[in-house]
């Protein structure tokens, strides 16, 4: 990939392409009170849409929609037992041909198990899958010619046509464990990455890169949660309806300037892909690798110091120079340790009604949301307020040492605390894919843990 492909970021918005797909699923909620219900539920009881959870539609075929789909933007997905297209350019769900006359939508849910625990749908239908299975689904809802089906996927899209075999669930089991419990605090950060590259391919040599992407995914999600309050508040509440993280949007991740060449070449390892860079300018002094893992449906921010002449070079592969001056979120990564290890993700971001998700936060679990940082008509952003984590001694003498911050600072360190982690609120319309390249500036000077000691 050139210079030049790594720096583009103009993600297209496909009004006429929303409307179809809002159009779809509205079809579906008048077809069935179940299913109509189901969606309100997800709105007052989760502050989400019907649509955030949407993995692909099962639709009654003709020439004639497959003619309108290439038009609003999908593409033909080839090897499919029955037509199916995806929309590679947008964040739309597939729209597959249904295999009878009845027309099927499918909802993505961490566990299909657990959803149905949750909802107590009928019992005696089996789910179609094995368990430890990469995909298994089953039906939920059903009205008048229509059903929608709950479907867990792991490492495996609905453009993969040929899931692959059920692994072996003893390795399974252990491998979910080790890389969950993985060790993260160690005296030089390169032991760190070097122990987390040996799980990761142990797993693949089990597992397969897909699945085990999905696995650690999983695992980070549930190390970030613990240490957040926000997280475990909203995680409740999705829990409640059956649907878990499955929401997801991107995983961010802090990295020091030294290390960042060895956080990509870990996500590189899980199978990601370089998908754009992103600087924040000049003022700003950060700029971050987006990366992708199409299969695993993954996407991370991967943050870092970064200047105006750097973002020119391949910074996800070319060693740093280092500096003596720390940005926002070098300062994070003396105080906190690396995102990859101790500190664990500076945030998951999730899709939501934007209004709805922070209205009930706040009422209900007393979360508070800063003020957001993105307020367009296509994409809206917010952090929940900062996590305050407390801050080790030694992290505080080490900057000290270094003459990066004062001693008043360092006393209100050691009384405060620091920022460490929040929940992002995104709501995102007319499938646009991308992220606000503008304006972010101030949010992150208001997670800057200067600032918030000021």
């Amino acid at each position: 990939m050139s210079s030049e492909q790594l720096t583009v970021y103009d993600w297209k918005r496909y009004p006429e392409t929303a409307r179809f797909i809002d159009e779809r699923i509205n079809v579906f909620c008048q077809k069935s009170a179940d299913i109509q219900q189901f969606a309100h539920d997800l709105q007052t009881r989760t502050g989400t849409r019907l649509r955030d959870w949407v993995d692909h539609l099962e639709v009654k075929w003709s020439d004639a929609l497959a003619n309108e789909l290439v038009d609003l933007g999908y593409e033909p997905v080839t090897d499919a037992d029955r037509p199916l297209y995806h929309h590679p350019a947008a964040m739309f769900p597939a729209v597959k041909a249904a295999a009878s006359a009845v027309e099927r939508l499918f909802v993505r849910v961490d566990s299909v198990a657990d959803f149905l625990l949750v909802q107590q749908r009928d019992m005696d239908i089996p789910i179609e899958g094995d368990v430890g299975a990469a995909v298994r689904q089953r039906i939920a809802f059903d009205g008048e010619g229509v059903e929608l089906h709950v479907i867990e996927r792991h490492g495996c899209p609905v453009t993969c046509t040929t899931p692959p075999a059920t692994p072996d669930l003893k390795k399974l089991a252990a491998h979910a464990e080790a890389l969950r419990l993985r060790k993260r605090d160690f005296a030089e950060a390169s032991a760190g990455f070097a122990h987390a590259a040996s799980l990761i391919k142990a797993s693949i040599a089990d597992l397969g890169v897909d699945r085990t992407c999905d696995l650690f995914f999983a695992g980070e999600r549930d190390y970030w949660q613990q240490r957040n309050l926000a997280a475990r508040i909203q995680k409740a509440r999705q829990d409640a309806m059956g649907m878990g993280w499955a929401n997801h949007d991107h995983h961010t991740y802090r990295s020091s300037r030294k290390y960042f060449q060895s956080l990509i070449g870990i996500f590189e390892l899980l199978g990601f892909n370089l998908r754009e860079r992103f600087y924040a300018g000049k003022e700003a002094g950060w700029g971050a690798q987006v990366i992708e893992q199409p299969h695993a449906r993954i996407t991370i921010f991967a943050d870092v110091d970064l200047s105006a002449e750097e973002v020119s070079q391949d910074f996800a592969h070319e060693a740093f120079q280092q500096r003596n001056e720390l940005g926002t979120v070098g300062l994070w990564y003396r105080l906190h340790g690396e995102a990859f290890l101790q500190a664990g993700m500076h945030h998951l971001e999730c899709q939501f009604d934007f209004d709805a998700a922070r209205d009930q936060l706040a009422e209900e679990g007393d979360v508070k949301t800063m003020k957001p940082f993105t307020d367009l008509p296509h994409l809206r952003q917010a952090f929940t307020a900062g996590e305050i984590w407390p801050v080790q001694e030694s992290r505080i003498q080490s900057l000290l040492k270094d003459g990066l911050i004062s001693q008043e600072e360092a006393d209100k360190f050691r009384e405060k605390g620091a920022i460490g982690s929040h929940l992002e609120i995104l709501q995102r319309e007319e499938g646009f894919k991308g992220f606000n390249q503008t304006g972010i500036n101030d949010i992150i000077l208001e997670t800057n843990p200067l600032k918030q000691q000021a």
